[in-house]
């Protein structure tokens, strides 16, 4: 009786791993499906058709590409300014995360709204900013007669600009957590203060720093739309580069070559990241936020306060205040000419065939659709991602299931940093016949959106679903609850802030992408930030405000999506 007992538990136990497997691998299907035919088939068509000539492949065009001295100029450029970019967006930034995470001062909730409004600007918008103020007739060349649109300057502020928000949210969040007894402990034990900052807060800061600098350094590496306006024909990265020689030499070759850079690079920052983000999830004694942070105490803190208000004022504030400016001066004063001009098709031409402002219509029906693209895939890859993993062999191998699934979650990343421009021509020369002749069809945008909003859904969701107990979904299941059944009564109720948070992240950033779209969008139903690009490369005053009016309208639904966000937001521990 006993045996037949044992057998009875024990059978159940052993098809467990098999049963879990075969969920996650149903669960990751169609995220794998989709990833296959949006993202890898037509970036490795565009490799293809540049590295292949007559059925055979070409590898000698690498050589002649990374001989050539301009590339190598535009390799150096672009890794040059995302190092500078990086180093100084960390040092004008940390000082605002210890702000944050150590001082508690009326309007801080706001504020740290304000800081992150930049992060979820689309780069167009960026730009645009920036033009506005240090670009030819800006409010700098008004009051100073200096321009910088003309220097790498222009480009290194926006990079700021655009990345403060990612050291003051990775970082912040982290140091609000730590216990501050374990630094006056040390300094009570004869430490100063700059030594007990050194060898006790800074080791356990430094996977949290590292993660932000590699995130940042990625975002700059592979910068498009800030360099394409404020850097014109003097200054190009590696997308840019792509870009140039895919839309204005039809260089598939040349084109080819530099994305296989970009992909490889991109690999090795987030293998990089990956690996600090391990380190960071380690052996960390955090405490609640709320019982770190003070108000300020002695001249001291009450300059760094200010020191740090008078960045985000001059840095952040400014020029945003100024585009908008810039938006309703019209050449007979303040007003609205430029925004009653946006219903007009009197300005268009054969590259721009409708009124400026059904730009804003096609954004949000375009950014919809692929938020509710971005949330199926992304929920159902997180989901996968949540399942608990199988333990070792006896010999201490990994599972090879295990590293399908780490391979799974490196895959999800990689839209945020492999060439847009490539993914957007892919589309183009890949989705041209049946069964899926997409060139003509509405969805074709919303899907190369819903590629950048993937990774974020999954960001959002996975800490979440993680934190669920286990023994909760464990308990549904042997009360006979399919797999949907518990997903939909135990997993759902308590990641629904998460969803929500992913959406809007998803919507955010469906409305800002660029790179992809400036190939798919067709004339009569452009974006909004395709239709700023387009105003701001032609001449005359009108069509550079109706440029200013609409990154305004584009950066007001930005931002009031996120402060959205904001209200109903989940702290984790060192996550932006």
């Amino acid at each position: 009786m006993v045996l037949a007992r044992s057998e009875v538990v024990h059978t159940p136990r052993r098809a467990r791993p098999a049963r879990g497997t075969a969920v996650r691998l149903g669960l990751m299907a169609v995220p794998l499906a989709f990833f296959a035919l949006f993202f890898a088939y037509p970036v490795a068509a565009i490799v293809g058709r540049g590295l292949k000539d007559g059925g055979q492949w070409q590898l000698g065009r690498l050589g002649a590409v990374l001989t050539d001295p301009d590339i190598v100029h535009v390799l150096w450029f672009t890794v040059w300014q995302a190092a500078a970019s990086t180093g100084l967006t960390l040092l004008i930034a940390l000082p605002g995360a210890y702000v944050f995470a150590r001082f508690d001062f009326p309007g801080k909730q706001l504020l740290r709204a304000v800081v992150a409004v930049p992060f979820v600007l689309p780069t167009v918008v960026v730009g645009s900013a920036f033009l506005a103020l240090v670009g030819r007739g800006g409010l700098l060349d008004e009051l100073s007669g200096l321009r910088l649109d003309t220097s790498v300057w222009a480009i290194l502020l926006a990079h700021i600009f655009f990345n403060y928000a990612v050291v003051v949210r990775t970082v912040g969040g982290l140091w609000a957590q730590l216990d501050p007894r374990q630094e006056e402990a040390a300094r009570v034990l004869g430490a100063g203060r700059f030594a007990a900052w050194r060898r006790v807060t800074l080791p356990a800061l430094g996977p949290a720093v590292a993660a932000a600098a590699l995130m940042v350094f990625l975002f700059t590496f592979t910068s498009f739309g800030v360099v394409q306006i404020l850097g014109g024909p003097t200054f190009s990265t590696l997308e840019v580069e792509i870009y140039r020689q895919t839309a204005d030499f039809l260089d598939l070759p040349t084109a080819a070559v530099l994305t296989m850079i970009q992909f490889a690079a991109v690999l090795g920052v987030l293998a990089l990241h990956a690996w600090t983000v391990r380190r960071r999830e380690t052996a960390l004694r955090l405490v609640d936020a709320s019982q770190t942070a003070r108000c300020p105490r002695g001249a001291g803190q009450w300059a760094l306060l200010w020191g740090n208000l008078l960045v985000i004022t001059v840095l952040l504030v400014v020029p945003l205040v100024v585009l908008v400016e810039r938006s309703f001066a019209g050449p007979d004063g303040y007003g609205t000419i430029f925004y009653d001009s946006l219903r007009s098709t009197a300005s268009a031409d054969s590259t721009f065939a409708v009124a400026p402002l059904d730009a804003l219509w096609n954004s949000l029906a375009y950014g919809a659709a692929a938020t509710v693209i971005a949330l199926v895939i992304g929920a159902l890859a997180a989901a996968a991602l949540t399942l608990p993993r199988l333990g070792r062999s006896p010999s201490g191998r990994t599972p090879v299931v295990n590293r399908f699934v780490r391979g799974f979650d490196a895959l999800l990343m990689l839209p945020l940093g492999v060439s847009a421009v490539t993914v957007g021509f892919g589309f183009l020369i890949t989705l041209d016949k049946p069964p899926l002749d997409l060139r003509d069809s509405w969805w074709l945008v919303p899907l190369a959106q819903a590629l950048v909003g993937v990774p974020f859904v999954v960001r959002t969701m996975l800490p979440v679903l993680r934190a669920v107990d286990v023994r909760l979904r464990e308990a549904a299941a042997v009360l006979g609850a399919s797999p949907w059944r518990v997903w939909r009564e135990v997993d759902l109720p308590m990641v629904r802030r998460a969803v929500l948070i992913a959406a809007g992240f998803a919507f955010a950033v469906s409305l800002g992408e660029f790179g992809a779209t400036v190939f798919i969008a067709r004339p009569d139903r452009p974006t909004l930030p395709v239709a700023v690009a387009r105003l701001l490369g032609r001449a005359g005053e009108l069509n550079y405000g109706q440029a200013m009016a609409l990154s305004t309208i584009l950066m007001v639904v930005c931002a009031g999506a996120l402060l959205v966000l904001e209200r109903i937001r989940i702290n984790h521990p060192g996550e932006f």
